[in-house]
This record gives structure tokens, C-alpha cells and sequence, in this order.
């Protein structure tokens, strides 16, 4: 397995580690229903340096995006990002992503998911065919995420950047702890707030920033949170996560993704992804709560109340802020509106639940 610069901070703190996308990451330390309830009411650190960060320069950069990403990246200036997916030939997805315009028309940032950076890397460089300046940074790029309503005004006195006033999916880049050239940008996962910071992990620069902030956050309650809560956090927000929700057979369509799969450009699969617009799609991604006492997960097929199946869960757990158990799942036409009744096979036991609007918090 791989560490992170902090991997050895977290075992001294006592984490409870696994293997996650290849490196040793702590799921929980408190247990996932107080870190997920420090996220929402005050705020929490994630070591989320296992992400892959990619650098895309030169004249050609963006018409490199543009032709492998669905959204439309032109509209970005300088400090502004982006979510997007990278469509596949066969309908499905290759990772989604964030596009972040360091430089505009000329300089990029794309961070992607960890499990796929090889794979990544590897597709949008089939597409490279204009000679346009590659860099895989991930490896030397740490990222942490500061994450809940009170994170902001708890860091602002290590930076000058006014991070208390970045707009969603904006960014800055300059001094933060005493390091130089940090990337703050309010583009987090959990739907509470907060920014992320990338920066160069070498000469103790992990460290150093880690220390000021657990110095400055600790007596204001900011813990270390693990993924266990990242997963509950951001499921309540019904945020895809790529391995579970999409993938390579999953259709940004069906997945609700519509809104960043723009038709105003062409991008890999667009014709056939316009032509399955204007005839509709078969299935979906829907948010469902349950109705009968139990919990979903990964894998349980969903079914009609006669016992088909109709689709499947793709992300389930016992929401901590709601007290009661959700998922998402696609489910096929006829049954995926709101308020539609479905049933979650547990274990062969068939309990009802409803599909409800996301976000479920």
C-alpha cells in the first residue's frame, strides 16, 4: 500500500486504517457518526492526498479538455472550477473529475478520483494528439479538506487569501501557513462548507501545515476525520462516488449528470449521448429512503412488489443527520419518479422504501 504524507500522523492518532484506491487511509478515529456530526455542526480535516492531480499546459490545453470532458470548460476563467465527467465510447464513464483554470485557455489543473489515475492519465493522453505539456503531479501534491460551517473562519489567520468569501467552485493560490504556493479552493464533498488546499509535499511542508492547523482548530473543536464519514457526509448530499453510483457502464444521463454533459461543443460520445437525450433513457439514478427497518447497501437488488428486479443500489447507509437509512440506486422506468414505492432486497427479505428528492440532508 501507498502512504500519504500524513499516513503516520494518522496512526499515531490512532486511526483506524485500510486500504483505500491502493493507500492506507484512516476510516474513522471517533467513530463515523461523531465525525460526520463535527462536519456538520463545526469542522473537520481529511487527508484526501491520495486524489490524483494532473497539470495540462500550452495553446492546446483546453481544446484538449473540450474534446475529453462533457462540460463546457471555455466558459472558465482564471480561479474558477468546474465539475465534469470524461464520457467513454460506450456511453459509460471514465472518471468525473474537476477542471480547475489556472491559467485561462493556456493552464489546467485536473484532479481526479485515486483509483483511476493511471487510467486516467493513460485516456486523456490517447487524445493528446496536438502536443500539449502533460504533468502527473500526483504523487508530489498533498490535499487536505477542511470541512464544515465553522472551517473558514477557523483558518483564516494562517492566509490573507479571504477564504471566508470564495465562492463555490472558485479557487486562489498563495501563501497559507507559511508555505508558499498553496491552491484554496471551495470545491469540497460533504455539502457543509469549508475549502481544500493542495500544495507541494516536500520539505516537511505536510507537516507544517498540519501542525498549524490542528494548533489553531483544536481548541475550537476542529477534528481529523476519516472516510467513513466522507461517505456518509456526502451520500446525504447525494453526491456520485465513481465505483459505486457511475462508472464505465453508467451513463451520465442516467446518472443525473445532465446538467454538466453540455451539447454545445462535441466531446467523446456525444452524438450518441444527444441521440439517448432526445429518446430518453431506460433508467436512473434515484435517492430512496426505506420505509421498512433496515439498512441498504452496495450490490442489494432493488425490485417491484412483485418480486422483479428493477435495478440496483449503488450507495446505502444509516444517514447520521437524519436518523433514518438511505440510498441511490437506478431503477428502471415506471417506478423512478418521486414518492414511487420500491423494495430493497436484504438478505431475501424484501423491505420497502421511497424514492424521495436528493439531497436527502
Amino acid at each position: 500500500m501507498k502512504n500519504t504524507p500524513f499516513t503516520h500522523l494518522h496512526i499515531a492518532l490512532g486511526a483506524k486504517m485500510a486500504e483505500f484506491a491502493g493507500y492506507n487511509m484512516p476510516i474513522s478515529y471517533s467513530g463515523i457518526n461523531d465525525e460526520h456530526a463535527t462536519v456538520r455542526s463545526n469542522a473537520g480535516v481529511f487527508d484526501v492526498s491520495h486524489m490524483g492531480e494532473f497539470i495540462l499546459k500550452g495553446p492546446d490545453a483546453l481544446d484538449l479538455i473540450q474534446r475529453v470532458t462533457s462540460n463546457d470548460a471555455s466558459k472558465l476563467t482564471a480561479g474558477k472550477a468546474q465539475y465534469s465527467c470524461l464520457p467513454n465510447h460506450d456511453g459509460g464513464i471514465v472518471d468525473d473529475l474537476i477542471v480547475y483554470c489556472l491559467e485561462e485557455n493556456k493552464a489546467y489543473m485536473l484532479v481526479v478520483n485515486a483509483s483511476n489515475i493511471e487510467k486516467d492519465w493513460n485516456w486523456i493522453s490517447s487524445f493528446n494528439t496536438k502536443g500539449v505539456e502533460m504533468h502527473n503531479i500526483s504523487d508530489k501534491t498533498a490535499l487536505l479538506a477542511i470541512q464544515g460551517p465553522n472551517a473558514c473562519k477557523m483558518l483564516q489567520p494562517l492566509t490573507e487569501i479571504d477564504i471566508c468569501n470564495l465562492t463555490y467552485y472558485t479557487f486562489a493560490k498563495g501563501v497559507f501557513a507559511g508555505v508558499e504556493n498553496v491552491l484554496i479552493s471551495a470545491t469540497g464533498y460533504t455539502g457543509s462548507g469549508g475549502i481544500e488546499i493542495y500544495f507541494d509535499n516536500s520539505n516537511d511542508n505536510a507537516e507544517k501545515i498540519w501542525n498549524a492547523i490542528f494548533e489553531l482548530g483544536t481548541p475550537q473543536g476542529l477534528k481529523p476525520i476519516g472516510l467513513g464519514a466522507r461517505d456518509t457526509l456526502r451520500l446525504e448530499m447525494g453526491y456520485c462516488l465513481y465505483g459505486n453510483d457511475i462508472d464505465d457502464t453508467t451513463s451520465p444521463l442516467e446518472a443525473g449528470l445532465g446538467w454538466i454533459t453540455k451539447f454545445t461543443k462535441s466531446f467523446t460520445n456525444s452524438e450518441a449521448l444527444h441521440l439517448q437525450k432526445q429518446n430518453g433513457i431506460s433508467r436512473k439514478l434515484v435517492g430512496f429512503e426505506m420505509v421498512d427497518k433496515g439498512i441498504p447497501r452496495h450490490g442489494y437488488d432493488i425490485k417491484n412488489a412483485a418480486g422483479e428486479v428493477i435495478g440496483v443500489v449503488t450507495s446505502g447507509t444509516q444517514a447520521p443527520s437524519l436518523g433514518k437509512a438511505v440510498g441511490m440506486g437506478y431503477v428502471a422506468n415506471g417506478l423512478n419518479s418521486i414518492d414511487s414505492e420500491i423494495f430493497v432486497d436484504v438478505r431475501g427479505r424484501l423491505l420497502k422504501a421511497k424514492v424521495v428528492k436528493m439531497p436527502f440532508a
